[in-house]
């Protein structure tokens, strides 16, 4: 228990997720404004936010893994001082939004395994 000058108390928090403390703050704020610039689609329409969400048919995480690699090798090359088709931001941004989709899927497919077999 944690008590405070002012009299009041809490949980101790020592056992609770940091979430403030694991997150960085610009990079979801840079994360974000990928995201955003990239709701613009070809025919000029903006598709929702969470459209990703919906999945990219039944090869969805073949669809982000091409796509990951891809960013990753434009990361690497500009790492390692190459030109590349994408800014280095842009790269990152590519591979952590391919490794999120990848990453919902494989959970939302363990929660419909769990739910079947209950």
């Amino acid at each position: 228990m944690r008590k405070f000058e002012t009299g009041g108390t809490r949980d101790n928090d020592t056992d609770k997720i940091d979430f403030e403390g694991f997150l960085s703050y610009p990079v979801l704020v840079a994360f974000g404004k990928y995201m955003h610039k990239h709701r613009i689609q070809a025919d000029g329409n903006v598709r929702d936010s969470d459209n990703w969400q919906k999945f990219f048919g039944e090869n969805h995480k073949d669809v982000c893994m091409k796509s990951l690699h891809r960013h990753f090798m434009s990361m690497w090359g500009n790492h390692r001082g190459y030109e590349t088709e994408e800014e280095i931001e842009d790269s990152i941004n590519g591979v952590l939004f391919n490794t999120i989709a990848y990453y919902h899927k494989l959970l939302h497919d363990k929660k419909q395994k769990n739910n079947h077999t209950k």
